[in-house]
Order: C-alpha cells, then sequence, then structure tokens
C-alpha cells in the first residue's frame, strides 16, 4: 500500500493510515503541526492515534527547530529483541516459573534495583563508555541533576504502562527474547522540564497549541535541549540494553543443559529525534511512535500482549522520511478499556500466554489496541517482515 496525501498548511500530511479511520482530536493535532514555520515534512505511520501536542505515530521533519512533545516524554522509548538456539521444545508445559524468574531480576512497574546494576558481572555485557555516560549527566538540566541515585538504580528496569519483557516463537518454533521500554523516570523528568522551558519562549506565545512549542536552532535553550535529550535516548538504550542481559542470564540459567546461544541484539528507539539528511537538507526528524526503516534497516514492531510482533527489515522509502509504524497503537484510551473491558474479557484475549490477568493490566488488552495485521498491511512499502514471533510469556510493568 502507498500513502494518500492530505493538504496541510505549509506542507502536504502524508498519511499511511486512512485518513477516515483517524479520529478528529489526531486529525486537528496534525494539521496543527503542519502549520509551525519551520516544518519541511509531515509522515503519518498506520497506527495513529491522539497524543499530547503531537499524534502518536508521526515523523516530523523540521529544519532549524525541534519540538520537544513531539518526542513523547519517554525519550528514547523503544524496543530490543534477540533469537535463541531455543526451541519450543525446550519449553517447560508450565512457564510461571520462568515468568516469575524474569520478574525477579527485572524490577517493574516504579520498583527499582536496591543497588545500581554493575553491566561488567553481565554476561558478555561491552561496558566500554560506561563511565564517559555517566560522567556526562553532570551536563544535564540542574532541575534533574538531584534524580541521578534514582537514575542509576531505575538503569535496567522495566517501568509501567505498556512497557513489557516477553519471551516469544516465531513461526519455525525458535525462542526470542524481546523488550519495550525506554528512559525511566529521568527521561520524564528531562522531558517535562524541557517542555516547560519550550513553552515560556517568546516565538512560541502565537501557536495554535502550547505543547507544540518548539527550540530553534543556535540558541541556549537548544543546546541545553540537546545535550539532555541525547543523553536520555542514551540512557533508554543502556536500560533496554541493561534488561536484555539480565533477561539473557535468566534463560541461561534456567535452560543450563541447552547451553544457549544468541544471536546479535535487534534494538530500535520509536520516541526519539535524529539529525537526517533528504533532499540537500539537513533536518531533525522527530519520531513519536515511529521507527526507523532506512534501506536494510533492523526493527520490531509489536502488537499487544495477546497478539504477536514483526521483526522487519526497513525498505529505505523516503516519503516516509525512512519510517515505519512503531506497533499496533490504540484504538482506545486506557480510561475507555477499563470501563469496556473485564478481567474475564483479558482472559480470554491472553488465553496461552502466561502473563497477569488482573484488573491492573485492563487497559493494556489486546481489544484497546488496532489489529497489527491490519497496520502491518499499510505500510508494505516500508518495510518487509523477517519474522513473527508470538509470545508465550509476558511480563507487564
Amino acid at each position: 500500500m502507498g500513502h494518500t496525501e492530505v493538504p496541510g498548511a505549509r506542507v502536504p500530511i502524508r498519511m499511511w493510515a486512512d485518513p477516515a479511520t483517524v479520529e478528529g482530536v489526531a486529525m486537528q493535532q496534525l494539521q496543527n503541526v503542519a502549520t509551525l514555520p519551520w516544518i519541511k515534512g509531515l509522515a503519518v505511520m498506520p497506527d495513529v492515534h491522539y497524543g499530547k501536542g503531537a499524534t502518536v505515530g508521526s515523523v516530523i521533519a523540521m529544519h532549524g527547530a525541534v519540538c520537544p512533545a513531539a518526542v513523547g516524554v519517554d525519550i528514547g522509548c523503544g524496543m530490543s529483541a534477540v533469537k535463541t538456539s531455543l526451541t519450543a521444545q525446550h519449553l517447560p508445559g508450565d512457564l510461571s516459573r520462568l515468568r516469575s524468574k524474569i520478574e525477579q531480576a527485572i524490577p517493574v512497574g516504579r520498583g527499582m534495583h536496591d543497588n545500581p546494576v554493575d553491566p561488567g558481572r553481565l554476561h558478555g555485557f561491552p561496558t566500554a563508555g560506561w563511565d564517559d555516560f555517566w560522567g556526562r549527566f553532570d551536563g544535564v538540566a540542574e532541575a534533574v541533576k538531584f534524580r541521578q541515585e534514582r537514575a542509576t538504580k531505575q538503569m535496567g528496569t522495566l517501568g509501567s504502562g505498556n512497557h513489557f519483557v516477553e519471551l516469544c516463537l516465531d513461526e519455525a518454533g525458535s525462542v526470542w527474547l524481546m523488550l519495550h521500554s525506554g528512559s525511566r523516570n529521568i527521561g520524564k523528568e528531562l522531558a517535562e522540564y524541557h517542555i516547560g522551558e519550550a513553552q515560556k519562549l517568546p516565538h512560541n506565545q502565537g501557536l495554535v497549541d502550547r505543547d507544540l512549542a518548539v527550540f530553534v536552532a543556535d540558541t541556549p535553550q537548544m543546546a541545553a535541549y540537546r545535550n539532555d535529550l541525547f543523553w536520555a535516548q542514551e540512557y533508554a538504550k543502556h536500560n533496554r540494553a541493561i534488561m536484555m542481559g539480565l533477561f539473557q542470564d535468566v534463560v541461561r540459567r534456567e535452560f543450563k543443559k541447552a547451553k544457549v546461544t544468541f544471536e546479535p541484539v535487534i534494538s530500535c528507539h520509536h520516541n526519539y529525534v535524529a539529525e537526517e539528511r533528504y533532499a540537500g537538507m539537513d533536518l531533525l526528524v522527530t519520531r513519536k511512535g515511529a521507527i526507523r526503516a532506512g534501506s536494510g534497516d533492523y526493527g520490531i514492531i509489536p502488537g499487544s500482549m495477546g497478539t504477536g510482533s514483526y521483526i522487519v527489515k526497513g525498505l529505505g522509502n523516503e516519503a516516509s522520511f525512512n519510517s515505519a509504524s512503531h506497533g499496533a497503537g490504540r484504538r482506545m484510551s486506557r480510561n475507555a478499556a477499563k470501563k469496556r473491558f473485564s478481567t474475564r474479557d483479558l482472559e480470554d484475549q491472553t488465553r496461552g500466554v502466561e502473563c497477569r490477568k488482573d484488573s491492573g493490566v485492563v487497559d493494556e488488552i489486546p481489544g484497546a489496541y488496532k489489529p497489527i495485521e491490519q497496520v502491518m498491511e499499510q505500510q508494505t512499502d516500508l518495510v518487509e517482515v523477517i519474522a513473527k514471533l508470538k509470545q508465550v510469556i509476558c511480563v507487564k510493568g
């Protein structure tokens, strides 16, 4: 499927979603973004839905400016996945022990490690640059510096909401490990601080939506934001890497006889900013609920906790700024899902998956999300599917 174009104030809105199915408030947000003076392009993914300021599932290309609300408050949120040498035959009939071992190794929700994880104790973990990364924390906004101890203890933790750790099977029966998380509380606090700073700037006073406040090039505010943004994106990447290391260690211990080996980890952000060049112009490309899908780029597009996920390879479609969707995308809010569905519905829709089935995760029920197969069908010109995965264990935050 190709894209359709909807007229926008300064740039056309290129949509890989059916415009007729996009909720009115989300379409208004897209039109609002298209009014920004700095915008050079706007691509809309098939999983698009309403978000704060900018929609989730949009790719915004600007010249000389960046909008922190268009990154989202979970800076660097994304996915990691790795194929193992295990197969379905290695798995026990009862997966509850394995799930509890994963939950013991990786704190979920607001939990944190009692002591910061030493990456040197994780099997084969590359620790080069670790001290330099933490040394750069001294350069982040003063307003959040007092959070360093918590940030070190939350490194290697899942968080809550739609974050998850899963053990999956592909269609050939191979076992994969997969997880979804971001920059934890430190990224959220940095994002909220900078959104607040941007909203105070004179050039943002006449915007149609104050949540679309931007930083512009060659200003101290932009320099400060870029510094903190790129540090938080790195934190998110390290956070996933530490969790994946902890997850792999659990699997090694639980399947000791099988002498498990792992292929290289696939990792991708889906809430972030990248410096990229299109049509001879240097642009700041913001992907909020979208992954990079340049030619040959590996990516991960998850469904919901009862459906499945896709490992993909990008096709390098420049019309989408080399992007693709980040998942199934919500089709109803968390509150609407809680009102609509019961724990019995959750049990029905997650049958065969070892996971929480209580009222605390009803808002994550598969029925609250768009069908992942439909989302994939709408972006066949953006990615090719490498593997389809189905979870058998899902740990929620």
